[in-house]
C-alpha cells in the first residue's frame, strides 16, 4: 500500500545557507567574502579585550587620564590611538569602587563597546542573563562567581543605541607600583563588563 505521508523538506544546515548567500552575492560583484575576512580580522584580531585593558592600566597609573577618561571616555581612549565607529557616540566609563560595582548589559540584543573589550561573550547575549542581572544583580553574580557583599550597591547600566558603556575595577592593592604593560595583562572581559574582581 503507498505512503500517503507528506514529503518533509529539510532545510540545508545554516553554514551551507551562508556559503550559497555569500556565493550569490560575490557573483554579483558585491564582494562577501572580502567583507567576511575582513570582519573576522577585526574580530580575531583587533578588537580584542586586550585593548580595553590597556585603557584600565592607564588610568590605573595615570590620574590625569583617570579623570579625562571618566569625563570623556571616547576621546580619552582616542588618545591611546583606540577607535569607536561612529554610532558609538558616547563611551561611558564607570568606576568601581568598595562600596559600587557597575555591571553593564544590554537588554535589548547583546551592545558593547566591542572595539575596546572585545565581542560579547556567549552569556552576555543570553537572554536570561540579560533579563534577570536587571532585576536579580546580587543573584546573578553571585552565580557567576561574584559574591558581593550586602553593603555593596549594584548599579546596572544598559546600552542605548549610541552608548557604551566599560567597567574600569578596582586595581587590587598588591599590583600599586607595577608598570603599565603589567597591569594590562591582569585585566579580563570580565572585570571590564562587572561580573569578575581581579
Amino acid at each position: 500500500m503507498p505512503s500517503h505521508d507528506p514529503v518533509i523538506q529539510r532545510a540545508a544546515p545554516v553554514e551551507h545557507r551562508v556559503d550559497a548567500l555569500q556565493a550569490v552575492l560575490d557573483e554579483r560583484g558585491m564582494k562577501a567574502t572580502e567583507a567576511v575576512d575582513e570582519l573576522s580580522h577585526l574580530a580575531e584580531d583587533v578588537w580584542v579585550p586586550r585593548n580595553g585593558a590597556r585603557v584600565v592600566a592607564k588610568a590605573w597609573v595615570d590620574p590625569a587620564f583617570r579623570e579625562r577618561l571618566l569625563a570623556e571616555g571616547r576621546a580619552a581612549v582616542a588618545e591611546l590611538g583606540l577607535a569607536m565607529p561612529k554610532h558609538h557616540r558616547h563611551l561611558v566609563v564607570l568606576e568601581n569602587t568598595a562600596t559600587v560595582q557597575n555591571v553593564i548589559c544590554c537588554t535589548q540584543c547583546s551592545c558593547t563597546a566591542f572595539t575596546l573589550i572585545g565581542l560579547p561573550p556567549d552569556w552576555y547575549k543570553d537572554l536570561e542573563y540579560r533579563a534577570r542581572v536587571v532585576r536579580e544583580s546580587r543573584t546573578v553574580l553571585r552565580e557567576m562567581g561574584l559574591d558581593l557583599p550586602p553593603e555593596v550597591e549594584i548599579r546596572v547600566w544598559d546600552t542605548t543605541a549610541d552608548t557604551r558603556y566599560m567597567v574600569l575595577p578596582m586595581q587590587p592593592a598588591e599590583t600599586i607600583g607595577w608598570p603599565e604593560e603589567k597591569l594590562a595583562d591582569i585585566v579580563t572581559r570580565d572585570a571590564m563588563i562587572g561580573v569578575a574582581h581581579l
